[in-house]
């Protein structure tokens, strides 16, 4: 018995059709990962608003392209908002130029404003781009399009186990916080909580290590032997050689609109 992952994907789909994601859907994942890429660094690139207004256009245009649920994943962009909101407000206060305003003392420049708006727009444009190219794919197609972009194997098998594990990690975690409160446990800004919660953290690891190797001996009985057997090749279409001129395109573009 040889030991193959399976890859129960619709985004891979047959010619002709658009596949559960919209047009983006049917695209070769090896060309989604690409322009994701490419997308990134020309926008990181990029330093004047209208160029980077013009890219947040263009991850806006994929997302309608994906018909993704418009709300939830903006609510998902917002929330990586949230991570960045303190930096982009402070950063005016701490970047020295021409004063807008003082708060207590401490002025406010321009020049610190149109960073944080550069940034904003610059964190924005390549997350929403790399959530509907990337973000959409099942996780066996991710790993099965980076084998065959010569990717190392072993970051491959890490990806693809860590992803499908991860969740097995959280229910371990749920059941021994449930086994802490049925016991009184209590959290607290004290040494007893500390120390049950680097218990915790010690008792996930061990437990993980333990079932990674009941489930490696369970891959070597079934013939497992470290390499990625795939029961469908991809394909490059026309639809994905358009696609990919098509955005090869646009970066063209906003570069030109960077030094225009």
């Amino acid at each position: 018995m040889v030991y193959v992952l399976e890859q129960p994907d619709k985004t891979v789909s047959q010619p002709g059709e658009l596949g559960h994601y919209g047009l983006l859907g049917s695209l070769d994942p090896r060309v989604r990962i690409v322009i994701a890429c490419l997308f990134a660094i020309v926008t990181v690139a990029l330093t004047s608003i209208a160029a980077l207004m013009a890219a947040l256009l263009v991850s806006i245009g994929l997302l309608m392209l994906s018909k993704l649920p418009m709300r939830r994943t903006l609510r998902r962009m917002a929330m990586m908002d949230s991570f960045i909101i303190f930096m982009l407000v402070l950063l005016p206060f701490s970047m020295p130029g021409d004063a807008m305003f003082t708060v207590f003392g401490f002025p406010a420049s321009w020049q610190g404003l149109w960073k944080a708006v550069e940034i904003g727009l610059t964190a924005n444009a390549v997350i929403l781009a790399v959530m509907v190219l990337v973000s959409t794919m099942e996780p066996v197609t991710l790993g099965h399009a980076l084998y065959r972009m010569r990717c190392p194997e072993t970051l491959v098998h890490l990806l693809m186990f860590t992803i499908r594990y991860i969740e097995v990690l959280r229910e371990e975690y749920m059941r021994l916080r449930a086994a802490m409160k049925i016991r009184g446990f209590r959290p607290g800004t004290n040494w007893h909580t500390y120390r049950s919660f680097g218990y915790l953290v010690g008792m996930m690891l061990v437990r993980a290590i333990e079932r990674s190797e009941r489930i490696l001996g369970a891959m070597k009985c079934r013939g497992f032997s470290g390499k990625l057997l795939l029961l469908r090749e991809f394909e490059i279409g026309r639809r994905d050689q358009v696609f990919a001129f098509c955005m090869g395109a646009v970066c063209l573009g906003l570069f030109l609109l960077e030094f225009a």
